[in-house]
């Protein structure tokens, strides 16, 4: 999750497999319908699994290798452990369990480097070793990378944040989109603490000039093929850019460390620690307690909708008597310098991914406002510790929906016990940050599914 994935997933998708090497595939999410649909694809005689955790305790990550040893173990009997490496921090209990599976290999990281900083480090280039990159160009690519360049662009960036422009707002290449999901665990888990911070803003449908506000900061990354016209456009209308470019797919190295180097000088400038997320444990405990509870078979506390309708419920502080009503009066306590952020717990495709692009785009119009987006529980590790610890700028849209499949998870290795599912875990997950928000005095509803979900997107669109 987080820092132990993102720069792998950044190196698989921008650059593949080469010829005669595995695809990587990167699994970061407890969603029942995304595990079962990896598990249906891979080959477990010629599978091999990393198990990625900094901390080796994160429980995502537990419970996806209990998971997968056991259909390994399956499988492949007495051989199950040929199939996994490990990659942490030594002294981690993941490192002590690797251990204790021979012949598990435990590529052991250095423990001072943070989980966000860790692209270059083992998590970065064993991933991409493995798909057939060259490791050794990328790192030479990344000392290339002058000191300068990221204390520079880092002044400015805090610069702008200090002066209330703290929305950066990034342009990618196709190629390289991926690239901004690790950029954004990075500069948000980074900044936003102690009411501050800069929230990165991805995949935004782009907009005429007058749609943004003076709290915005561009970046675009451009190869010599593209078009200038929008920065110009920016530019005249007064808002900072900045353009980054690059000459091929191994400048990911210099631009991973300039960009880096630039997050801890913006931190500097903001007066708060990029290396700690101290909010981020708080979703954690409120998941914990519903899972001990669930393990003891109490009751947990049911929500109860403020609205609902045939397809559709709605819960947290809501006013009005239709979908729309409830819609607009939440979004309509927007003010001037917030954001709009909705958090995904529904199953990730290709067909939701489209729908919430036009839910964002429709929002994005009638409020003039930065939207973003993310897959829970996944951005709990990315734009989670922002979302608790930056200013209260946010108004969060919780999108959850019914498992319509679920897989169990295995309470250890070598057993098929369990008291919990991943369906069940990925709901404790959004009710515990929902928790977390509102100890934090932000502005949330859930809004629930029953039934099709990328119908249910269209018709939050259509509602607005």
């Amino acid at each position: 999750m987080g820092g132990s994935s993102l720069a792998a997933e950044v190196f698989s998708k921008v650059f593949g497999a080469r010829a005669n090497y595995p695809q990587l595939i990167v699994l970061d999410t407890t969603d029942p319908a995304a595990i079962i649909n990896i598990a249906q694809k891979i080959s477990w005689d010629r599978a091999l699994f990393i198990v990625s955790s900094k901390s080796g305790k994160t429980l995502e990550i537990t419970s996806l290798f209990h998971f997968f040893y056991n259909e390994t173990r399956k499988r492949k009997g007495a051989d199950a452990g040929e199939h996994f490496i490990f990659i942490t921090d030594e002294g981690s209990p993941l490192a002590k369990t690797a251990r204790e599976f021979s012949p598990f290999h435990v590529f052991l990281n250095n423990p001072d480097i943070g989980g966000r900083y860790s692209a270059l480090s083992f998590f970065g280039i064993v991933p991409a070793a493995i798909i057939g990159m060259d490791v050794k160009k990328l790192l030479n690519n990344a000392k290339t990378a002058a000191d300068e360049t990221g204390i520079m662009l880092g002044a400015a960036l805090g610069t702008f944040a200090c002066q209330g422009r703290n929305k950066l707002t990034v342009h990618l290449t196709p190629r390289w989109k991926v690239f901004g999901d690790w950029l954004e665990q990075l500069i948000a888990e980074s900044t936003g603490k102690a009411g501050k911070g800069i929230l990165p803003v991805l995949d935004e449908p782009v907009g005429d000039v007058d749609l943004y506000n003076k709290d915005r900061v561009f970046v675009f990354f451009q190869d010599e093929n593209d078009d200038f016209s929008r920065i110009k456009n920016l530019n005249a209308t007064g808002h900072p850019v900045i353009t980054v470019g690059f000459k091929d797919d191994y400048d990911l190295g210099s631009q991973m460390y300039t960009w880096e180097i630039a997050t801890v000088v913006a931190a500097y400038f903001l007066g708060v620690n990029p290396f700690d997320q101290p909010d981020v444990e708080a979703t954690k405990i409120h998941t914990r307690k519903m899972i001990e509870a669930r393990q003891k078979k109490k009751s947990a506390e049911e929500q109860r909708p403020g609205f609902s309708n045939a397809d559709t419920s709605i819960y947290g502080d809501i006013t009005g008597n239709t979908l729309t009503d409830v819609l607009n009066t939440f979004l309509k306590q927007s003010r001037a310098g917030d954001y709009i952020c909705l958090q995904n717990y529904l199953s990730p495709s290709a067909e939701i991914d489209g729908a919430v692009a036009r839910l964002r785009a429709a929002i994005f119009k009638k409020y003039k406002l930065p939207v973003t987006h993310g897959y829970g529980p996944r951005y709990l590790h990315s734009t989670g510790q922002l979302h608790k610890g930056g200013a209260n700028r946010g108004l969060f849209m919780q999108l959850t929906g019914e498992n319509i499949v679920d897989v169990a998870i295995p309470e250890d290795l070598n057993t098929d016990r369990s008291f919990l599912s991943f369906g069940a875990l990925k709901d404790a997950q959004a009710q515990g940050d929902w928790r977390a928000l509102k100890e934090k005095g932000r502005r949330i509803i859930r809004i629930h599914c029953q039934k099709d979900a990328v119908i249910f997107l269209k018709k939050l669109t259509a509602s607005l």
